[in-house]
């Protein structure tokens, strides 16, 4: 049976929380531009090939939008 008293060996506010804020921080910078990525690669597919679409115009989308989206998905710099 369990240790009825297990619950008290926690007290409130006293876990370090470092390693969560850091692993919830990575998540938030690969999820932002992870999805920027799809994003840049679905215009980038997209406009390669629908009908008279090209390689270049593509390529020329993708790599504007990866531009602007890094520009805008920056964090801001500490002071």
């Amino acid at each position: 049976m369990a240790d009825p008293h297990a619950q008290d060996d926690y007290v409130r506010g006293s876990m370090e929380i470092s390693e969560q804020k850091s692993t919830y921080d990575l998540f938030m910078v690969l999820s932002k531009y992870g999805a920027l990525t799809i994003a840049a690669l679905l215009a980038f597919l997209t406009l390669w090939f629908m009908p008279n679409g090209s390689f270049i115009m593509g390529a020329g989308v993708a790599v504007v939008l990866m531009a602007a989206g890094i520009f805008f998905l920056r964090s801001p710099k500490a002071h």
